[in-house]
């Protein structure tokens, strides 16, 4: 059944839900921000200034309850994602959060398993797989480019936990985890969106930067990893690393690059974005010659901006049906949408199984993970 327009709420109020979801929403024609909910009330009705958005919550509870929602989209700390989500769930909203979706395996695949029973659509937003590059790459790699699949190497480097100040994101309390969880999820779902499941890995996670042992409040909190670095064994046979720290110094303008190679049987492809102007993808098969540019087609880019990286990915989820767009229109015409909950619980699985690992000191199978 397809249907006109949409009712939408958002939870969080931070800097992101303003440059990502909210000017995303604004341009969809058959969305309408109905509702915003923040913890800090003057800033959510800043937020609602800007946006149009007539009502202001400070409780996502009374937000779901009252607002007359469609669909909610979850922009908080991750320890908020499960209860706000099984909210939504349970009173018929369709569910966009944020990654990592819960702070454990239990509660990802609860949320997944209640939306899957409810059919209600569900989208988890690894941004990175719906930019240019990384759809190049899974058409090659889908299309046989690279044939049988021996390894891949990708390596996400950043440098905002150089400073060792306290961040919520290195609260486990709150995030869960520190890098693995916040950089090494994106990763994750690309290894095996490209090469299929992981059945083990191995996982080792570093603390580095010395950061304050008590959080703003004079609490002493469990302080996150601020690089890891995982082994991946693909159920296909193939094998990945996996390298993600927030301590490099990168002098670009978003201070992060992204480093990707894929060999197999019949060849070979690398993928380096800098985060200013680089958005490459090369290649080289078995007796074509050397390794070469391999131009991102037309039908890919669509109308984004390919001056700057930054402005492809706002043109990307602001413009183009990506993500939030795709996540109104999976809802309006009831269509399938990935990556939902289910993908989401997966990573998670995934990540508590990284963890284990570290703390174990040894290789685990992922269905250990219940």
């Amino acid at each position: 059944m397809t249907r006109n327009s949409l009712s939408v709420g958002m939870v969080g109020s931070s800097w992101w839900a303003d440059a990502m979801h909210l000017p995303a929403l604004a341009s969809h024609p058959h969305a309408r921000t109905t509702a915003i909910c923040g913890r800090s009330r003057q800033r959510a009705e800043d937020r609602a200034a800007t946006w149009g958005i007539p009502q202001v919550y400070t409780d996502y509870a009374d937000m779901i309850d009252q607002a007359g929602l469609d669909a909610i989209v979850i922009a908080t700390p991750n320890n908020s994602h499960y209860p706000i989500t099984m909210r939504a769930l349970r009173r018929g909203l369709h569910v966009l959060c944020e990654k990592p979706i819960a702070l454990t395996y239990a509660q990802a695949r609860e949320m997944a398993q209640t939306a899957d029973n409810a059919n209600l659509k569900s989208l988890v937003p690894f941004t990175y797989s719906f930019m240019p590059t990384a759809r190049y790459l899974k058409e090659l790699i889908d299309g046989g480019y690279i044939g049988s699949p021996y390894h891949l190497n990708m390596r996400y480097y950043t440098g905002f936990a150089r400073d060792g100040d306290y961040r919520w994101r290195f609260d486990k309390r709150i995030a869960g985890s520190g890098v693995l969880g916040d950089l090494g999820s994106h990763f994750l779902y690309i290894a095996e969106w490209l090469y299929g499941e992981v059945r083990a890995l191995t996982c080792r996670l570093s603390h580095i930067v010395p950061r304050p042992e008590t959080d703003p409040d004079g609490d002493v909190y469990p302080v996150g990893d601020d690089s890891c670095t995982l082994t991946l064994e693909f159920a296909n046979g193939a094998m990945g690393m996996i390298h993600c720290t927030a301590l490099c110094y990168e002098d670009t303008p978003f201070g992060q690059t992204h480093h990707m190679e894929f060999h197999g049987a019949g060849g070979t492809l690398y993928s380096y974005t800098d985060w200013d102007t680089v958005q490459q993808v090369k290649g080289a098969r078995v007796g074509e010659g050397p390794v070469r540019d391999m131009p991102i087609p037309e039908r890919i880019w669509g109308d984004a901006r390919r001056d700057t990286v930054h402005n492809t990915y706002r043109d990307m989820f602001r413009s183009e049906d990506f993500m939030i767009r795709g996540f109104i229109n999976s809802i309006l015409h009831d269509v399938p949408l990935k990556p939902d909950l289910a993908d989401g619980a997966r990573i998670q699985r995934l990540l508590e199984a990284a963890e284990r690992s570290h703390e174990a000191g040894r290789r685990i199978e992922v269905a250990s993970i219940a």
